[in-house]
């Protein structure tokens, strides 16, 4: 009973990060591993994956009301991710995902850096891409980052916020609202994968729990940002984005 308490207290606090700028994986599931740590990966994995749909489907809902977004464009973008997702999740027995490090660890501080220093990134909505070369953009995001996130995931909402804008040229709080829609089918084209695989994939009693205050977090989340702005969620994405250097350059040299 208390693992589960600690696990509710995590994904409280992983639904209000990554209902706005992603990341919130880099607090839910170490804490599975850590307070689960006899379970098998696929359990945890699976568990994971259930509780953070919840999440950003709440959140994809809010930000729907109460931002304008572009669905011809994210339309093709969840389509995308959605196929990609399966595919990469499907490729984790053949290719071994930890290659992936350097690369991502790599991009990652590339997106920092370029953030932090065109400080008009993401300030503004304006539009310049159109017609079919604004489709084969929203196209590539999904593919390519509903692969990564079936295959890897780590830092999905932050790669696909960082794309809406520098591809597409999108403000920080639409290419939020963008990511989530996106993010919840590449959820949930892997989960359909895992399960389908598995059918002991998800540890439900767990999972439904921390669903449920994902939920309540990333709704506040989504309300919090859109009354605060672009602004605030330029500085939440670097601070998430700073932590996910962090974590993957741990896992790199310290964590085998």
């Amino acid at each position: 009973m208390s693992e589960l308490i600690f696990l509710c207290i995590f994904a409280f606090l992983a639904g209000f990060i990554d209902s706005i700028v992603g990341g919130g994986g880099l607090i839910q599931l170490p804490a599975l591993l850590i307070f689960l740590p006899n379970t098998a990966i696929p359990l945890i994995f699976g568990t994971n994956k259930l509780s953070s749909i919840a999440g950003t489907l709440a959140a994809a809902i809010r930000f729907s009301l109460k931002v304008t977004i572009d669905w011809s464009i994210v339309l093709i973008s969840t389509i995308a991710a959605f196929i990609f997702s399966f595919i990469g999740a499907s490729t984790i027995s053949i290719i071994n995902p930890d290659l992936m490090r350097p690369i991502v660890l790599l991009l990652l501080v590339i997106a920092a850096i370029y953030t932090w220093f065109k400080k008009d990134f993401g300030s503004q909505h304006i539009v310049k891409v159109q017609g079919v070369k604004q489709s084969i953009y929203a196209a590539l995001i999904g593919s390519s980052l509903g692969f990564y996130d079936g295959f890897f995931g780590p830092g999905t909402g932050s790669f696909l916020i960082f794309a809406f804008i520098g591809l597409l040229e999108l403000d920080f709080l639409r290419a939020s609202a963008s990511a989530k829609v996106v993010n919840l089918s590449t959820n949930l084209a892997a989960t359909i994968y895992f399960a389908s695989t598995n059918s002991n994939s998800i540890i439900y009693n767990i999972a439904i729990p921390m669903a449920a205050c994902n939920v309540l977090e990333a709704i506040l989340g989504a309300k919090l940002a859109i009354a605060k702005g672009s602004a605030f969620v330029r500085v939440l994405f670097i601070s998430v984005v700073t932590l996910l250097i962090i974590k993957l350059t741990y896992d790199m040299f310290f964590n085998g």
